[in-house]
Order: C-alpha cells, then structure tokens, then sequence
C-alpha cells in the first residue's frame, strides 16, 4: 500500500480528515523494528478556534508551534506527565488543526507491541485509548515534528479489502475544561471495533 501523500494532510476540514483516517494504517520503524495498526478512533482539534485545542486563541508555544507548520508532521506532546500522545498535524501552513489518534487495530509487529505494554496476554486494552496506543506502537517525544512521509512514523492507504464500518461520532474524551466545546461530537470511531476506548456504545 502507499503512504498517505503531503497533499492529504493539507485538507482545512480537520473533521473531515479525522473521518478520513478512520481505517488508515499507521506505521513505526524504531531501531529497524516495525510495528503498525488500523486507526479505530479519532478527534479533531480545530485550532484557534477550538477551547480544547492547545493553540485556541492563538496560542503560541514550543509545544504548540508543530501545530503552525504545513500539515503532514507528527505532535507528540506528554499528558499529565505520564503519556505520551500522538496527534496528526493537519492543514496548511498558520492553520493550527489537528487529529488525536486514539485507538487502533494491531496488525503488524504484535509481539513487540505486547513486550512495550508489558502485557503477556494479547487484550483489546492494548491499543484502546491514546496513551495505551502510543506506548505500544514505541511512540514518545523524539517522534515529536516527524515527517509523516518519512521512514519512522507514516500512515498508509487502508486496505483494499477494508470495508468502511459505521462511523459514530460523538462528544471528545477528558475536555472538559473546553466547556460548550466539550460537548461538540468531535471523535470517530469504528462502530464496534474491540480496539476503540471507552466510552464505545
């Protein structure tokens, strides 16, 4: 399959988009070994805009500043000084959108995903959640403004033979300091998929 072009990421529709990745592979080389999975789940983060976003009203940072450049790069930032989390910058130049990747389907190097998650038995829980996901695909700060093109981390066409789900839309997870934009059905996810997190109806 091939990966996802520059041109994808430029798309200004950053919920659009974030339904477009829903079935897209994403991929990581680290120290040559590969790992890959299925995007189940996803959020969208609609820059200045947005109260839950990290660059609404213009916010500026050296965290933030990935967000501003030409969509196509990695954001991986720490959560609550635990998790890493990886976000797809997305839309042209000045335009700080982005989408949260936040479940996925293990296809490819499951052995060494399990070995990073620390988990002797393969459970849904592996890859469910943002967190979970990063850890187990070897993801952390040094793929932070990575070249979503290049040979570390990249998202690749779905498979031919992948059938489009239903896709629900629903309200973002641990926002809620965003207010009214809490509530906004900003995630996606695969109908059914055991790889989305909670909540999943």
């Amino acid at each position: 399959m091939s990966k996802l072009p520059f041109s994808f990421y430029q798309n200004d529709d950053v919920n659009d988009l974030a339904v477009q990745l829903l079935g897209k592979r994403l991929f990581t080389r680290i120290d040559g070994q590969l790992t890959a999975g299925i995007i189940v789940e996803t959020e969208a983060y609609k820059g200045v805009e947005d109260k839950a976003s990290h660059a609404y009203g213009g916010r500026y940072t050296d965290r933030t500043k990935v967000m501003y450049e030409n969509g196509g790069l990695s954001y991986v930032y720490l959560c609550y000084g635990i998790h890493h989390l990886f976000n797809v910058v997305t839309a042209p130049k000045e335009t700080p959108h982005a989408v949260l990747i936040r479940g996925l389907e293990p296809l490819t190097g499951v052995d060494l995903m399990m070995e990073r998650r620390g988990m002797s038995v393969l459970k849904p829980n592996i890859t469910a959640g943002p967190g979970a996901l990063a850890k187990a695909m070897g993801i952390d700060r040094l793929l932070n403004a990575k070249d979503l093109t290049g040979e570390e981390i990249w998202i690749e066409e779905a498979a031919s033979d992948w059938q489009s789900a239903e896709i629900v839309a629903g309200p973002r997870i641990g926002v809620d300091y965003a207010a009214d934009h809490a509530l906004l059905p900003w995630r996606y996810y695969l109908k059914g998929n055991k790889y989305v997190s909670k909540p999943n109806s």
